[in-house]
C-alpha cells in the first residue's frame, strides 16, 4: 500500500521538518525512522520493532562500508586530539594569526585548503576543520561560517575532481560508456559545484552575509560567550581537558596531516589494485574508499604517536589517553550518522528509489520536455538527495536512467549535460539535508551545533541552487559550456551583489 509511492519519502520529510522546527536532531531522526517502520509493517508493533532495529539499525551497523567510515571517524578524532594535546593546533593558530592578517584572508585560506583536499569529502571535512579552527576562531569567524566553508568545499570539490572517491563512485554507475571520460566531460556543466565555489569567494571578498548566517556572525561579534554554547555538535559546553603541551610547534600539526593525506591516498589506490599492476587512475576508479581511508588513517595514527613520543611533546601514556578522548569527541557525529543511515534504509525499503526512477523515466519519455530534461533532473536529484541524505544513492538511481535514455551515446551533448545535472542535483540536496553524512561531518569538523549549521547554510545553498536551475534551463537549449558557464558565473556574482544591496537597504531603513 505504501511501497513505491510518495509515502516512501514521508519518513525523511518528517525527520527533516522536525529537525528544522525543533532544532533537535536525535529525536527528529528517530521519529522519522519510526514512521518508516510503521509504514513498512502496516502499523504492526512487532513488525515495526523488527524492521527499525534489526533490518534498519543493526543492518546498517553491520554494513562493512559504514563500519569502515565509523572507524575512520574514530581514528581521525584521536589524531585531532593528539595534535591538540601536543600543542600543534595552538602553534599553528599563533603562526596563522601572524601571517594571515584579515578575516577575509582566513576564509580564503579555509577555501583553498578545502579545494586542495579533494580526495574524499569525509576526509576533507574533518581535516580542514581541525586545521582551520584555530585560525578562524582567532579572526572571530563563527563556527557556523566555518562549517559552511567546510561543507561547501567538500562534496562540491570532490564531484569536480577526476581523482576522488566521488569520481570512482560515479564512474561505477555508468554502464555501456567510458565512465571516467563521461565524468571529465561533465565537469564544466556541473553548475552547482562550480557556482558554490564562486559564491564562497564572492561572499568573502565582498564581505557579504545574509539570513541566519549574518545573525550568527553578529552574535559572535557581540558576545563570544553566547557563541561558545553552540560550538559543539550537541550544543553542550566542552568538557575540561588535560593541559596542552607547551613544547608543541607547527610541525606537530602539519606533519601528521601530510602523513594522513599521503597514507589515505596510498590506502585507496592499494584497494583499487595499484600495487597489482593497475594504473593510478584505474586504481582510484576501482578503489574501496571506506577500506582505503581506514588503512591510511590507522597508519597515520601510529606514525603520529611515534612522532609525538620521539619529539618528547607527549609521553606514550599521554598519547594513549588522548585516543579514547578522540573517540568521545566523535560520539555525536557517530550517533547522527547511525540514525541517518537507518532512516535511509527505511526509505529504501519503502521503494523511494523505484518511485523516483519511475518519475524520471516518464519525463525522459516525453520528447517535448527533452531540452528541459537537465533542469528537471537537477530538481529531482536535489529533492531525492535532500530527502534521503545521500548523494551516492542519488547517482545510483538517476545516472543509469539517463544513460539508458540516450543509449550511452557519448556524442550526444544533452546526455553529458543531463548526467552533470544529476551529479549537481545530488550534491545540492546533500548539501542542504540535515541527514546527509557530509553535512554531519562538516558540523563535526567545525565543532558546530548540527542544526545551527544546517539552518545557516540553507539560504546560501538555495541561492546557488536557484542560479544553477536557471543555468540548466539555458544549457538545455544552447548546449555549450563555453557559453553557459560564464553566463552562470555572472548570474551568481550578480545575485550576491543584489542580495548585499537589498540587505544594506533593509539595514538603513531599520536604523532610520
Amino acid at each position: 500500500m505504501f511501497v513505491n509511492t510518495f509515502w516512501s519519502l514521508v519518513p525523511a520529510i518528517i525527520a527533516i521538518a522536525l529537525a528544522l522546527i525543533t532544532k533537535e536532531v536525535y529525536s527528529s531522526l528517530f521519529v522519522g525512522i519510526l514512521a518508516g517502520g510503521l509504514l513498512y509493517s502496516g502499523f504492526n508493533f512487532a513488525g515495526t520493532m523488527q524492521h527499525v532495529f534489526v533490518d534498519g539499525m543493526i543492518g546498517q551497523l553491520a554494513d562493512p562500508w559504514n563500519v569502515g567510515i565509523l572507524i575512520f571517524l574514530v581514528v581521525l578524532g584521536s589524531m585531532v586530539m593528539l595534535m591538540n594535546r601536543a600543542g600543534g593546533s595552538g602553534a599553528f593558530g599563533r603562526w596563522a594569526v601572524a601571517h594571515v592578517k584579515t578575516k577575509a584572508g582566513a576564509q580564503v585560506a579555509t577555501i583553498v585548503l578545502g579545494c586542495l583536499i579533494f580526495i574524499d569529502d569525509y576526509f576533507n571535512c574533518l581535516t580542514v576543520g581541525s586545521v582551520m579552527r584555530p585560525l578562524t576562531d582567532k579572526h572571530n569567524i563563527s563556527r557556523e561560517k566555518l562549517a559552511y566553508l567546510i561543507d561547501a568545499t567538500a562534496a562540491p570539490v570532490c564531484i569536480i575532481a577526476p581523482i576522488s572517491s566521488w569520481a570512482a563512485a560515479v564512474t561505477g554507475f555508468v554502464d555501456g560508456a567510458n565512465g571516467l571520460t563521461l565524468f571529465i566531460r561533465a565537469i564544466p556543466y556541473n553548475f552547482y559545484a562550480l557556482l558554490t565555489i564562486v559564491m564562497m569567494l564572492t561572499l568573502t571578498f565582498s564581505a557579504t552575509d545574509f539570513g541566519p548566517m549574518k545573525k550568527a556572525e553578529k552574535m559572535l561579534e557581540k558576545d563570544e560567550s553566547e557563541h561558545k554554547e553552540h560550538s559543539s555538535m550537541t550544543g553542550a559546553e566542552d568538557q575540561p581537558h588535560p593541559p596542552v603541551s607547551e613544547k608543541g610547534k607547527v610541525i606537530h600539526l602539519v606533519l601528521p596531516i601530510v602523513v594522513l593525506i599521503i597514507s589515505c591516498i596510498i590506502g585507496m589506490i592499494y584497494t583499487g589494485g595499484f600495487f597489482e599492476g593497475e594504473s593510478f587512475v584505474d586504481a582510484f576508479s576501482n578503489s574501496d574508499a571506506s577500506v582505503g581511508l581506514v588503512y591510511g588513517s590507522v597508519v597515520a595514527l601510529v606514525l603520529t604517536i611515534i612522532f609525538m613520543v620521539a619529539t618528547k611533546v607527549l609521553t606514550f601514556t599521554e598519547c594513549m589517553n588522548a585516543v579514547p578522548e578522540g573517540f568521545k569527541s566523535m560520539v555525536p557525529a557517530i550517533l547522527i550518522l547511525t540514525f541517518a543511515w537507518t532512516l535511509k534504509s527505511m526509505t529504501d525499503s519503502l521503494g523511494a528509489k523505484e518511485y523516483v526512477a519511475g518519475m524520471v523515466e516518464n519525463i525522459a519519455g516525453n520528447h517535448a520536455l527533452m531540452s528541459m530534461l537537465p533542469a528537471i533532473v537537477f530538481l529531482i536529484g536535489t529533492f531525492l538527495a535532500f530527502a534521503t541524505g545521500t548523494s551516492w544513492g542519488t547517482f545510483g538511481i538517476l545516472i543509469p536512467i539517463v544513460v539508458n535514455v540516450f543509449n550511452a551515446d557519448l556524442g550526444n551533448e544533452l546526455m553529458i549535460i543531463a548526467i552533470s545535472a544529476c551529479m549537481a542535483g545530488a550534491v545540492c540536496g546533500d548539501h542542504c539535508s540535515p541527514i546527509s553524512d557530509t553535512t554531519i561531518m562538516a558540523s563535526a569538523g567545525a565543532q558546530c551545533n548540527h542544526i545551527r549549521h544546517v539552518s545557516t547554510q540553507l539560504p546560501y545553498a538555495i541561492t546557488a541552487a536557484a542560479v544553477s536551475f536557471v543555468a540548466y534551463i539555458i544549457t538545455g537549449f544552447i548546449r555549450s559550456w563555453a557559453i553557459c558557464l560564464p553566463i552562470s558565473i555572472l548570474l551568481m556574482v550578480g545575485c550576491i551583489l543584489v542580495i548585499k544591496k537589498m540587505d544594506q537597504g533593509k539595514d538603513s531603513s531599520l536604523k532610520a
